[in-house]
């Protein structure tokens, strides 16, 4: 029978036709038996994630969505809801997360919302799925400031003081106190983190996400190379080696929306020991040229360095093409070696509809259609398509 798949031709149960979209070329490294992850003394279920994470993506990719298990468009903390549950009847693969607001000087300021994230990490793992976790911390010199938020004064995006990271890696600054107690309240959270059963909830932790553009004060126009290597080895080792945190997977992800090189992808590389996951945050709207290029980049890399990788943030803000999954999603992600994509959040909009801060579907989006024929794609993984995912994959050893 004909295949969902573009290009590929089921024959039988045992013959698979391989995918025209694949260029054998642009994948050399091959498989790997053997990982190795930062953290040595990760927990059996980490090292277990980080397995999984490596061999899915021979069935394919996994689709995730920021917040989906605690916020949609339409409703907010409603416990079993998901956007994306109700237009293709399951729930994503992958669950993405900001644990920024729970940590920093917004830390008590929400505790209502701060549950719901909590709430939704136990549900995601209780159902089998994956973690990542994102950190859009304030700026630790400028937090106190009056209206801090993303974008605003004393926010992640305020890049106005070019010292920050500079003052976080002296030692007995006060910069550095006050930055270590917002680590200290991470270590306490992902070392707090339980499954039903009592078990160390493992995640993706990707700290420092589009270090390579100029906007968040860690970015490249706020710190040298050097520094931005030394705040991430001295994340790593804070939280592994003093805050005894066993159970994170070290995510990099630098945005590119432009067609880029492996050189550039790896520009500000802390260095292959200090990251276990190759992620990619990918805004470039429909341009497949673009998005395909730059998967086959981070394909390479990935065997290359015998790390898994993914698609960190994708989405376009407000969409409204109907056949925007089926040629913009799954076309360029088909073939490719990549473990995982992550589309970004439907912000909670209730009944106003002139707000389009969203980036993927929902029940009555015109997409709808178009993303269950993905959803039904034999390449594309959800929660129910999941192998457990939290023990060892078959023939391999992580280190």
């Amino acid at each position: 029978m004909l295949s969902i798949l573009t290009g590929a031709v089921l024959l039988s149960a045992c013959e698979y036709v391989e995918l025209p979209g694949r260029d054998e070329h642009d994948y050399t490294g091959g498989d790997a038996d053997v990982l190795t992850l930062a953290d040595p003394n990760a927990t059996s279920e980490t090292k277990a994630l980080y397995s999984n994470l490596w061999t899915i993506k021979e069935k394919g990719f996994m689709f995730g969505h920021h917040d989906d298990l605690w916020c949609g468009r339409y409703w907010m903390g409603d416990e079993g809801r998901s956007d994306t549950k109700e237009v293709c009847g399951d729930y994503p693969a992958v669950l993405g997360i900001d644990f920024a607001e729970l940590i920093d000087d917004r830390y008590a300021s929400d505790p209502t919302t701060n549950g719901y994230k909590l709430r939704s990490v136990k549900q995601a793992y209780d159902m089998g799925m994956v973690t990542v976790v994102c950190l859009h911390l304030d700026n630790p010199v400028t937090y106190n400031k009056p209206g801090a938020e993303h974008y605003k004064v004393g926010g992640a995006w305020d890049n106005t003081d070019k010292t920050v990271v500079k003052q976080i890696l002296t030692d007995g600054s006060p910069v550095q106190a006050t930055y270590r107690q917002w680590m200290d309240r991470l270590a306490d959270i992902l070392n707090g983190l339980k499954g039903s059963e009592g078990k160390t909830i493992p995640v993706i932790l990707r700290p420092y996400h589009e270090h390579n553009h100029t906007w968040s004060w860690w970015g490249s126009s706020c710190t040298t190379e050097q520094e931005f290597k030394d705040l991430w080895q001295w994340t790593v080792k804070y939280l592994r080696d003093t805050k005894n945190v066993h159970n994170a997977i070290w995510a990099i992800s630098p945005q590119i929306d432009s067609q880029q090189s492996e050189s550039e992808y790896l520009g500000r590389w802390p260095g292959d020991e200090w990251v276990d996951f190759l992620g990619m945050d990918c805004y470039q709207g429909i341009n497949n040229a673009v998005f395909t290029s730059n998967l086959k980049t981070l394909s390479r890399i990935s065997l290359d360095k015998k790390k898994p990788c993914g698609v960190t943030e994708t989405g376009v803000e407000g969409f409204t093409k109907a056949t925007y999954w089926t040629e913009n999603i799954h076309a360029p992600m088909t073939g490719r070696s990549v473990s995982l994509l992550i589309t970004w959040r439907n912000k909670f909009v209730g009944t106003n509809e002139s707000d389009k801060h969203y980036f993927s579907v929902y029940k009555g989006h015109a997409s709808a259609s178009d993303f269950v024929t993905m959803y039904k794609a034999d390449n594309t993984i959800f929660c129910n398509d999941l192998p457990d995912m939290y023990t060892m994959a078959q023939g391999i050893t992580v280190k």
